[in-house]
């Protein structure tokens, strides 16, 4: 018997509608519709936070994955609340893949346990912490509220390290190995892929010689490129994470700025900019825009390429 197939999925549905090795157009139509949906409902569904670990998964499962993104890039990713919608997608989640280090304690915990999804559950093959496989810095031995927006479990922001994120790629590609085993070569394979293009990557971010850089920021969100790439950050605008800078922490950085001469400050898409420019036009230091995360910028769709515009931005600065 003849089969219809899409993909490398048979639809058998179509068996009968094939005849003399020829079909109708009509015919063709539905199989190749049938056979879609098979590979469709084949895909692993999978829920990220935040766009660049969607980015992550979409390398490393390609086909395989169907990806939803909870948080926007137009948002603070500190101060994201739970919406209806985030617990319909994590209802259909195969797996759910997050940030971790409590970046996303204000919204996450809910939308875990309203899902009643257990495949997600802590514990579960599907509830995937990227921060297991981080080594965090900035990691606090005491915290009070009077010390402002302090990560107790270490800087979250790892998604600028490509040492880390190289670990929470190999992460990723173990769990979907885990929860579609059947396709576990292809996992592996990606990964091997991922890794290959990272290695070409760093030797290219290397060679921009980054190291003794120096520059203010409006949050404390660029420390694991100190880590990374030896860049230095002489001061934030804002005093104390979180809390929005008073006219004496404005004074204080434009102080810092004058006394360290940094090439640049810089912030992001949603950050206030009223604080930057004061301080660029006092000290005449000039002010950037750096992408926080994938599609934060038209040129940053991917992972890498958000880490390629992010170094060529602090590259320039000189």
């Amino acid at each position: 018997m003849a089969s219809a197939i899409y993909n490398g999925y048979w639809s058998p549905c179509c068996a009968h509608l094939l005849k003399g090795g020829t079909m109708k157009k009509t015919s063709k139509l539905i199989c190749l519709a049938l056979a879609i949906a098979a590979v469709a409902s084949a895909q692993v569904n999978v829920v990220a936070t935040l766009p660049w670990i969607g980015s992550i998964a979409k390398e490393i499962g390609k086909e395989f994955v169907s990806v939803t993104v909870l948080v926007k890039t137009s948002q603070d990713p500190h101060y994201v609340e739970a919406k209806p919608s985030f617990i319909a997608a994590a209802r259909k989640a195969d797996v759910l893949i997050y940030n971790g280090l409590d970046l996303e304690i204000g919204y996450l915990p809910v939308i875990i346990e309203t899902s009643k999804n257990p495949r997600i559950q802590p514990g579960r093959i599907g509830n995937l912490d990227c921060s297991r496989y981080v080594v965090p810095v900035e990691k606090p031995t005491s915290v009070d509220r009077s010390m402002g927006d302090i990560h107790p479990l270490g800087n979250p922001h790892y998604q600028f390290s490509p040492v880390n994120i190289l670990h929470v790629a190999e992460g990723i590609a173990e769990t979907l190995a885990k929860v579609d085993p059947k396709n576990e070569t292809f996992y592996k394979g990606s990964y091997r892929d991922f890794q290959a293009k990272w290695e070409q990557k760093v030797r290219q971010w290397d060679s921009m010689k980054l190291a003794g850089r120096k520059f203010i920021a409006y949050h404390n969100l660029f420390s694991y490129l100190t880590k990374d790439f030896g860049v230095q950050f002489v001061g934030y605008v804002e005093a104390k994470p979180g809390i929005p800078p008073s006219a004496k922490d404005i004074e204080r950085i434009v102080e810092v700025a004058k006394r360290t001469k940094p090439e640049a400050i810089l912030t992001t898409t949603y950050s206030p900019r009223k604080e930057v420019q004061s301080i660029s036009e006092k000290t005449g230091i000039k002010w950037v825009i750096v992408p926080h995360d994938v599609g934060a910028t038209s040129g940053a769709k991917d992972w890498f390429s958000f880490m390629d515009e992010v170094i060529s931005i602090l590259a320039k600065e000189r």
